[in-house]
């Protein structure tokens, strides 16, 4: 499944129809889902280092999966918000990466490295 598929078959499982301004309760529901939701991975994590001294069981990793997918199921819906397809997302990120890598900034800090 590509990107674009994926945001397509997501905004079918959107509460609010996958449409509202940014200033909108449905925009500020997703962007708030998206905080909680990696919050929620960060969480998982903290407690198999925690509980587990980091050693992650399937059952761990599996939970983890799904979080990672509830996180991916906010970025997608969100830019469908800012009518930008997820593959634009995905494809900016990517020029990004790969432009920070050829100038040897990857490790640097800051966003406009």
């Amino acid at each position: 499944m590509d990107f674009n598929q994926y945001q397509k078959e997501a905004l079918k499982t959107d509460s609010y129809g996958g449409k509202g301004e940014i200033t909108s309760l449905a925009f500020i529901n997703k962007l708030l889902g998206l905080v909680g939701e990696s919050g929620e991975v960060a969480e998982k994590f903290k407690k198999i280092y925690r509980n587990n001294n980091g050693v992650m069981s399937l059952e761990e990793k599996d939970l983890i999966i799904k979080e990672l997918g509830d996180v991916l199921w906010y970025l997608s819906v969100i830019s469908n918000y800012l009518e930008v397809p997820f593959s634009e997302v995905a494809k900016k990120n990517i020029e990004k990466l790969r432009d920070r890598l050829e100038r040897n900034v990857i490790k640097s800090a800051g966003d406009t490295r």
